[in-house]
C-alpha cells in the first residue's frame, strides 16, 4: 500500500527546484509548498526538533573547538562503520532516520563531544587508582564451545595429552559449535577489561590464566554452552605508572558511554555559547540540557 501511494504521488506531483521562488520548496499542479509551511510542519515533529537541537550542539562545539575534528577523521570513522555493517549499512541508516550526510554530522558531533570532554574533565589520582584495580592487560585466547559439560571435560583431557596450540586448533575445528571461530582454531581478537562484546564469565575465566599455553582446567559455563579456553598471548600487567595513559583512556571511554557525564559536558558547552531560541514554539528544544529560561527568548 505504501509503495502504491508513493507511485501515485510520483505520477501527479512535479517537484521542481529550477524555477521555484526563494520561498517555495515544492511546486505541483495547482498548489505549492512554501518554506514557511515546511518550517511550521517540521518544527512540530520530534524529528524536526531533534535536527535543530543537533545543529545547535554541533555549531556550539565547532565554535568553541575550531578545527579540532577534521573531515578526514569523520570520513575515516564513517568508512569504518560502513565496512563493519557491510551490506546492511544503508538499511541501518534508514531505520535510524539518517542519510549519509546527517550520519556524518552525528559522527562529527560525537568526535567534538569527546574533544570537549577531554578539555573539561580530567581523571583524578583516585579515579586512576580505582581503574588500576580493575585493569587487565590485553590477552588473546582461543576457545572451544560445546553443548555439554561432559564434552568440555573430554576436550580438556584430550588437550592435556598433547598440550600444544596445534592440538588445540585441531580439537576446535573438530568439536567447536562456534561457527565464527572454529575454522580459525577458536582464535578470538585480543581484549582487555574494557571489552563489552564477550560474556563476563568468559572474560573472568580468561583473566585468571597467567601465561601462554594455560587452559581452563574446568569447563566455563556461559549462556552459549561450555567453553574450554587457552591463552595464546598475554601482556604483563606492569605498574600503574607504566599504564597511566591506558588507564586514563579507559576512564574517558567509560565517561563517553555515560549519558549523565556527556549531557553535563554538552550543558557546559551550550551555556558558554549563550544560545537564544527565537521561536517560542521551540523554546524547550534544549530542555534536556538547559532550563527553559536560559535557552529561550520571546520572539519579537
Amino acid at each position: 500500500m505504501k509503495k502504491w501511494i508513493l507511485g501515485v504521488v510520483g505520477l501527479f506531483v512535479a517537484v521542481t527546484l529550477a524555477g521555484c521562488s526563494s520561498s517555495t520548496v515544492a511546486n505541483m499542479k495547482g498548489a505549492k509548498v512554501t518554506k514557511d509551511e515546511y518550517y511550521d510542519a517540521m518544527k512540530k515533529t520530534t524529528t524536526g526538533q531533534a535536527t535543530l537541537r543537533n545543529m545547535i550542539v554541533l555549531k556550539a562545539l565547532e565554535q568553541q573547538y575550531p578545527n579540532k575534528v577534521s573531515d578526514k577523521k569523520v570520513n575515516s570513522q564513517f568508512n569504518k562503520l560502513k565496512k563493519q555493517y557491510g551490506s546492511s549499512f544503508d538499511s541501518t541508516l534508514e531505520q535510524n532516520g539518517y542519510t549519509e550526510s546527517s550520519f556524518k554530522d552525528q559522527i562529527r558531533t560525537t568526535l567534538y563531544s569527546e574533544v570537549a570532554l577531554k578539555d573539561m574533565k580530567k581523571p583524578t589520582t583516585k579515579q586512576i587508582e580505582s581503574q588500576w584495580k580493575k585493569y587487565q592487560p590485553k590477552i588473546q585466547v582461543q576457545h572451544i564451545l560445546v553443548k555439554t559439560e561432559d564434552e568440555a571435560k573430554q576436550i580438556i583431557s584430550d588437550y592435556q595429552k598433547d598440550p600444544t596450540e596445534k592440538n588445540f586448533e585441531s580439537l576446535a575445528k573438530k568439536n567447536s559449535i562456534d561457527t565464527g571461530t572454529k575454522n580459525k582454531g577458536g582464535k578470538l581478537a585480543a581484549f582487555d577489561n574494557t571489552d563489552t562484546s564477550l560474556d563476563s564469565t568468559f572474560k573472568s575465566a580468561a583473566f585468571k590464566l597467567k601465561k601462554a599455553g594455560d587452559i581452563t582446567t574446568t569447563p566455563v559455563k556461559t549462556q552459549y554452552g561450555y567453553h574450554v579456553i587457552r591463552v595464546i598471548s598475554i601482556a604483563k600487567k606492569g605498574t600503574m605508572k607504566e599504564h597511566k595513559k591506558d588507564l586514563e583512556k579507559q576512564i574517558y571511554t567509560s565517561w563517553q558511554s555515560d549519558s549523565t557525564v556527556m549531557n553535563g559536558i554538552i550543558t557546559k558547552v551550550l551555556k558558554k555559547a549563550n544560545v537564544s531560541i527565537k521561536d517560542n514554539d521551540l523554546k524547550d528544544v534544549l530542555s534536556s540540557y538547559l532550563s527553559t529560561s536560559s535557552s529561550s527568548s520571546t520572539s519579537k
